[in-house]
């Protein structure tokens, strides 16, 4: 059974004169102990999907239509309270900046304990020994003094490690990590990676993992979904993905990587810019940005092309490819 399952997901927003979709149809799944990686542009999607997995869509965002599965359970039928219940026992977050989203007038250690308290039936100090249990296990050092340290006494990785702690705090099924790096130095990162890496070996934990950095994808994902404007255009293994993307938007993405290109060379961009909600066309979204298009991506909408490595892709041109052999 998979840890989470999204199925043609579509969330919207009020426009000036209809309604917008901020997210078009999209499904996706994520097994027991894996980590799909969610990339793609600024705006493109990724965060509002995430926040769909927990029915945490800002108002007056709505999800319109789709399913949503937690460990095998519809969550969009729940109930509000049922909900509440859901979020933090079988699926958690790691937000993308930590000083936002811990309280900071509560010891970090306090808010661990809130947590565990809120969805199990224990005692605060059997609360707070599992809260000490987990600074250990997160790599958070004297343990015992920073349960009772506020988080501007920490710094940026401490906070991020505190957050992974309280996150993983009643071992949830899932866990989405939105840019969990993001704010983070080199060295830092790479250990908040190691971290990550660990505790999805050892809870077995599902990981949707949102991020713009193919490094960070490369370091840590089994399956990697490429989305641009609201929509998935490549979705895999990981290996193949990164080594081989088939869809012009992939390979545009795996041209603008730093290191692939040699010292003093201008890296490669894409023209243009992801069009606006309100305004996405009506073919393919990528087609006016995209050096391969021919004139059936203007007028409607690709569908999803099966590779013989297991990857999908939604390209016009690939698919005219696959057909030709």
């Amino acid at each position: 059974m998979s840890a989470l399952e999204v199925e043609d997901l579509v969330v919207r927003f009020p426009g000036d004169r209809e309604p917008v979709q901020v997210v078009d149809g999209v499904s996706l799944r994520v097994d027991p102990g894996e980590v799909l990686a969610l990339v793609g542009e600024s705006g493109c999607g990724k965060s509002m999907t995430a926040l769909s997995c927990l029915r945490l869509v800002p108002r007056p965002g709505r999800i319109h239509a789709g399913g949503i599965r937690v460990a095998g359970r519809e969550i969009l039928s729940l109930a509000v309270p049922e909900m509440r219940s859901i979020r933090g026992s079988e699926i958690s977050m790691i937000f993308q900046e930590p000083m936002t989203s811990l309280n900071p007038v509560v010891a970090v250690g306090d808010q661990v304990v809130e947590a565990i308290r809120l969805h199990e039936p224990v005692s605060r100090a059997a609360a707070r020994a599992r809260t000490l249990e987990i600074f250990q296990k997160v790599g958070i050092p004297d343990p015992e003094d920073r349960l009772d340290a506020y988080p501007h006494q920490l710094s940026g990785g401490l906070k991020q490690r505190v957050m992974i702690a309280m996150a993983l705090a009643t071992v949830p099924r899932v866990l989405i990590a939105d840019e969990p790096t993001t704010a983070l130095d080199v060295t830092i990162q790479a250990q908040i990676l190691e971290l990550i890496r660990e505790l999805r070996s050892e809870f077995d934990v599902g990981i949707l993992l949102i991020t713009h950095d193919l490094g960070v994808v490369n370091e840590l994902a089994d399956r990697v979904a490429v989305m641009y404007a609201g929509r998935f255009v490549e979705e895999g293994a990981r290996v193949e993905v990164l080594s081989g993307g088939r869809h012009p938007y992939t390979q545009g993405l795996l041209r603008s990587i730093p290191g692939r290109v040699e010292p003093g060379e201008r890296l490669a961009e894409i023209p243009g810019v992801v069009p606006a909600p309100d305004d996405w066309p009506p073919g393919c979204r990528f087609a006016d940005r995209c050096e391969r298009a021919v004139d059936v991506c203007s007028e409607r909408s690709p569908d999803a092309t099966s590779l013989g490595d297991g990857r999908r892709v939604w390209c016009h041109v690939v698919a005219e490819e696959e057909a030709a052999g």
